[in-house]
C-alpha cells in the first residue's frame, strides 16, 4: 500500500471519449429486436399485473360478502337458539302442568288413560310424577301394561354415561 500514491500520480488521465462511453446518458441504443421483445414483455407483465389486481379486488369483495353473510348467519343462529329456548320452556311448562293434572286425577281414572296411551308417552309422564302417585296409577293398570311401562321407565337412562 506504500506505492499507491505514486501509482495514482503516474496513471494516465482518462480521455474524454472514454468518459463519454462510461456515462449512462450516452448509452448506445439497444438492438431493435431486444427493444421490441422488452416492450412486448412489459405489456404482458402489465396485463398480468392488472388481472392480478382485478382478482385481488374480487377476492376482497367476496371476503367482505362472506363476512357479512357469516355475521347474519350468526345473528340468525342466536335468534333461533333464543326461539328454541322459549319453545322448550313453554313445552316443559305444558308437560309439567299436564303431569300435575294426571297426578291429581283419581288413580283408577288415570290408570285407564295411561293404559290407552302409547307406552313411551305414558312412561314419560309417570317418570315425572311423585312415586306414590305413579305407583297408584301403575297399580290400577293391567299387569302387562304396567310391566311394559315399568321396563321403559327403568331403561330410559340405561345408555347414559356413568362418568
Amino acid at each position: 500500500g506504500s506505492g499507491v500514491g505514486v501509482a495514482l500520480a503516474n496513471a494516465p488521465e482518462e480521455t474524454d471519449a472514454a468518459s463519454e462511453m462510461a456515462s449512462p446518458e450516452n448509452c448506445p441504443a439497444p438492438p431493435l429486436e431486444l427493444a421490441a421483445a422488452l416492450t412486448a414483455r412489459e405489456g404482458v407483465v402489465a396485463a398480468k399485473e392488472a388481472a392480478l389486481n382485478d382478482r385481488m379486488a374480487a377476492l376482497a369483495l367476496a371476503e367482505t360478502a362472506i363476512q357479512q353473510r357469516l355475521a347474519s348467519l350468526q345473528t340468525a343462529e342466536a335468534d333461533l337458539a333464543a326461539t328454541l329456548a322459549i319453545a322448550d320452556a313453554a313445552a316443559e311448562k305444558d308437560i309439567a302442568k299436564l303431569t300435575a293434572v294426571y297426578q291429581t286425577m283419581k288413580p283408577k281414572d288415570a290408570a285407564a288413560l295411561f293404559t290407552a296411551m302409547d307406552p313411551d308417552f305414558a312412561a314419560g309422564f309417570l317418570s315425572r310424577m311423585e312415586p306414590s302417585g305413579a305407583g297408584a296409577i301403575l297399580a290400577g293398570m293391567s299387569p302387562d301394561a304396567a310391566y311394559e311401562i315399568s321396563v321403559l321407565m327403568a331403561g330410559r337412562n340405561a345408555g347414559a354415561p356413568t362418568e
